[in-house]
């Protein structure tokens, strides 16, 4: 795969970024193929495309929203996505907020090894930049998440990613497979779940729900055997209002059962 060319400017931001960030411990790794993947991982707002720049043990490229690659549409994207849960009377800040951290985003986000997702026609350049990439041996990471919510580790996974692995096998006659991906900034740890292939065999139409579902169900088990700590949820809510992975075993307790 052909080296990307990135500025001055990315260089000197993502010095910055590694830094101050702290260092994140990968664990799992024995559950890698060995062979270009799908790791498919909870969103933890900032956290997650953070920790794939810096610690992921093989060449990647992360999916990352368009619009925060493109000057006109970040503000209204970021306020939207990442802090329109926050209290009303805060709002006017992270408005003003959305306009100044737009030139940091489309340096970072078209610098960094991301492939743009698109949410009109162009998504088809999506799949094709995505596929091309798997062929040529390197993994890409997704994050699917949108905002309904599925347990009290992760939300509901958008299933429409899964494609990939059809228009991969029909390039390239392989079963593509697809790695559950648990992030847990509190622990400072990315985990590894086990793997799961997809089925050319099967209808996609009744695999994707099939195929989110383990994920989902994998990424909830790894988060729950690990020691207790606070999610990172998809919404930008409060972190009085984090869950924890325990939460589960704690109402349990609770009740009784």
């Amino acid at each position: 795969m052909e080296q990307k060319k990135t500025t001055f400017t990315y260089k000197i931001l993502r010095g910055i970024i590694r830094l101050v960030y702290p260092k994140t411990r990968v664990c799992g790794a024995e559950n890698l193929p060995d062979e270009p993947v799908v790791l498919v991982g909870n969103h933890t707002q900032m956290n997650s495309p953070i920790i794939c720049e810096f610690y992921m043990p093989m060449e990647r490229y992360t999916w990352c929203a368009s619009q925060m690659m493109h000057w006109k549409e970040v503000p209204s994207y970021a306020f939207q996505d990442f802090w329109s849960q926050k209290p009303k009377y805060t709002h006017w800040f992270y408005k003003i907020l959305s306009y100044v951290i737009t030139p940091f985003s489309v340096c970072l986000f078209n610098n960094a090894n991301t492939i743009p997702v698109y949410r009109d026609a162009r998504l088809l350049s999506t799949f094709k930049t995505t596929v091309r990439m798997l062929d040529e041996g390197t993994s890409v990471v997704i994050f699917p998440e949108h905002d309904v919510k599925h347990n009290h580790i992760v939300y509901d996974f958008q299933d429409k990613f899964l494609d990939v692995a059809k228009l991969y096998y029909k390039r390239t006659g392989k079963v593509l497979k697809f790695v559950p991906m648990y992030i847990a900034p509190g622990l400072r740890q990315v985990h590894f779940g086990e793997p799961v292939a997809y089925d050319p065999a099967e209808p996609m139409d009744t695999q994707r729900r099939k195929l989110c579902d383990y994920l989902m169900d994998e990424i909830t088990r790894v988060a729950e055997s690990l020691p207790e700590h606070r999610v990172v949820p998809y919404r930008n809510i409060p972190k009085k209002y984090y869950p924890s992975n325990k939460e589960t075993t704690h109402e349990n307790t609770r009740r009784g059962l």
